[in-house]
């Protein structure tokens, strides 16, 4: 978790907090190694939240291309 922590602005506290989140939510696996922890990415947590994102965005976008149809020309 320190090299993760070194690397960015926020503090080690902080970033195992956002560690522990990731892991309940399975988008991250913790497996231990002596006195330290390494993390990796979970793949089937990743895919999902990649699943969800593209039905959601997706969604958005084909409201945006309707509304952007259907609208008066302008000049």
């Amino acid at each position: 978790m320190r090299e993760i922590a070194d690397l960015l602005p926020i503090s080690r506290p902080a970033v195992s907090r956002h560690l522990r989140l990731l892991k309940r939510a399975g988008l991250v696996v913790e497996e231990p190694r002596g006195t330290r922890r390494i993390y990796r990415l979970q793949a089937d947590g990743v895919e999902a939240v990649q699943r969800y994102l593209e039905r959601v965005w997706g969604e958005a976008a084909a409201r945006f291309r309707l509304v952007v149809d259907n609208r008066p020309p302008t000049r």
